[in-house]
């Protein structure tokens, strides 16, 4: 019976994942779709190249204008062929509200045209300022550090309005030669070989402008011209599964299909821990276990693509903490059947997942080639992986820790189910701080390598380091009985904001330090700070409850 509930569960992890492929037939973009572009620093298809510059400058890959939804290769077209105005569109993401305030923009508005942009004199100011600040090497402001974004996402869309934006046309002989757009291909091939190419292409490119009726008769088009790029250069064009295992996982959405099933898993559970007659203990399992199966298959998929381990940005970084996340409980759930392990991980898989899919813009999503530090992939495989995964182990400390509070705070009579979240809770921050600790070791052995130091003080490594002192004071603290359970889950709750700044606040919030490759622009500090804060509050709502405080000078009160 045990066996069936979790095969159930399963199965529904399964119909996710078979399910897209039922849904890729050939259609008329689909040759357009995974024709080869060779973009920074590598080879990914036409797909690829339109999701990341859509989401790059509109901070989403489904552009929405005048009450229409456009997705991203047909926003890409649009804007590679100019068939309209895009000087006046709103298409350019610009969210920091702070720059919006001093450059005298709408700070209600999201998007503002290119036109807006570029006329706007206090924007200006800042960008000439910030890259003054570049050629003196001094650290930029967060606004500066804004508006360069700003300045990038505009010079993308100028560049893509060519015919040549594109490198599609290969090197005739390098395999790591520099590829030419279709105009330019000239300076690369002779007249002869070139000309049929050229041809087809400007019948294509008249076929899009001449609206979608037309579409249907792009199909052949496009097949020839793809090719006939190809033949031009075997040896060095990719093979065409390649770029179709890359646009299938741009449409497959594995992470996304991921956070619904932890999701399912999660009411699943609740049905399981707070409706006895329905025993759905092993179904929540199974579809858990299928979660983690999607996500473990789009994480194959990404490595598959990338050449390395899918964990050098913050997009990456966050996706691989959900999966810790998930990964870890399962692991403890299995080993003790409790319940409120897969019951405080699935929340903040989804979070993270959820995060990771709906914030391109903040977490870039795009493969890229590494920096020079990153590519020894030997420690690049265990140092930041480990990292994450202490990440992960204090993130599911912190969803105990939340469930034991709230135990505390509403079901205070609960003294069993409190004892046992507290001793859950504990194994969990052991595993963290080990994880933690080896971590920073590794780390110190990587930039010994690399940088010629064990150790430097760079912002990175010196929150990693207050991050690991802030659980092992709580840790010795229980060890040696100055606090007790419920100290342990106050300590679990609170010392992960040493976590959140060391795993965000350098990349986004200080922005300066070593490990530069990681920082990032978009974050709403005043949108954590904001979490951060109520979650504080509640942690001091459950201690007055715990301690008797309000009851005490209640009690003062009526003696007097």
């Amino acid at each position: 019976m045990k066996l069936l509930k979790f095969a159930i569960g399963l199965c529904l992890g399964l119909l996710l994942i078979a399910m897209p492929f039922s849904q890729f037939q050939p259609s008329a973009l689909d040759s357009l779709e995974t024709m080869t572009v060779q973009q920074g620093g590598r080879k990914k298809p036409l797909d690829t190249v339109a999701q990341e510059t859509v989401a790059k400058i509109y901070g989403a890959t489904t552009y929405k204008h005048d009450g229409i939804q456009e997705s991203a290769m047909e926003t890409f077209m649009s804007l590679w062929l100019n068939n309209r105005n895009w000087n006046t569109e709103p298409f350019v993401l610009v969210s920091y509200r702070p720059l919006k305030e001093l450059a005298g923009l709408d700070v209600e508005q999201k998007h503002f045209s290119f036109e807006t942009l570029m006329r706007n004199q206090p924007l200006g100011d800042v960008v000439r300022s910030a890259h003054q600040k570049q050629m003196d090497e001094e650290d930029l402001t967060r606004d500066e550090r804004e508006a360069l974004t700003i300045e990038e996402r505009l010079q993308l869309m100028l560049n893509t309005v060519d015919d040549d934006a594109i490198a599609i046309v290969p090197h005739p002989s390098d395999i790591k030669g520099k590829w030419v757009g279709i105009t330019a291909a000239q300076s690369l091939y002779d007249a002869e070989s070139i000309a049929p190419l050229l041809a087809n292409f400007a019948i294509v490119k008249q076929t899009i402008l001449s609206g979608t009726d037309h579409l249907p008769m792009l199909a052949p088009m496009t097949q020839s011209l793809k090719d006939g790029l190809a033949a031009l250069s075997p040896d060095v064009y990719p093979a065409d599964g390649v770029m179709r295992r890359e646009v299938f996982f741009n449409h497959f959405h594995p992470f996304a299909k991921a956070w619904q099933l932890y999701g399912i898993a999660f009411v699943l559970m609740l049905v399981a821990l707070w409706v006895q007659p329905f025993n759905l203990y092993w179904t929540a399992i199974g579809t858990f276990v299928a979660g983690v199966a999607v996500q473990s298959f789009g994480f194959w998929l990404r490595m598959q693509i990338a050449g390395r381990p899918p964990v050098t940005n913050m997009y990456e970084s966050v996706v691989w903490v959900g999966f810790g996340i998930a990964a870890i409980a399962l692991m403890f759930e299995l080993l003790h059947r409790s319940k409120y392990y897969l019951l405080a991980a699935a929340p903040l898989s989804v979070v993270c997942l959820i995060l990771a899919d709906s914030l391109p813009a903040v977490l870039d999503p795009s493969i890229s080639p590494l920096v020079p530090v990153l590519r020894d992939n030997f420690w690049l495989s265990i140092h930041v992986p480990t990292i994450a995964l202490s990440y992960a182990s204090f993130a599911l400390a912190l969803g105990l820790g939340h469930v034991a509070l709230g135990s505390y705070l509403f079901t205070p009579d609960a003294k069993s189910r409190i004892k046992l979240l507290s001793q859950l809770n504990y194994r969990v921050l052991q595993v963290g701080v080990l994880l933690l600790t080896a971590g920073i070791i590794l780390g110190g052995i990587w930039a010994h390598f690399s940088w010629g130091r064990f150790w430097g003080w760079d912002p990175k490594e010196t929150w990693a380091l207050i991050a690991l002192l802030c659980y092992l004071v709580p840790l010795h603290g229980r060890l040696v009985g100055w606090i007790g359970n419920f100290g342990i889950s106050v300590a679990s709750v609170v010392a992960f904001n040493a976590v959140l700044m060391a795993w965000y606040g350098v990349n986004f919030v200080l922005g300066t330090g070593l490990h530069s490759y990681g920082f990032g622009t978009g974050g709403s500090e005043l949108m954590i700070a904001g979490v951060v804060g109520l979650d504080l509050l509640f942690v001091l709502i459950t201690v007055i409850r715990h301690q008797g405080w309000l009851g005490g000078l209640h009690a003062a009160e009526t003696s007097t």
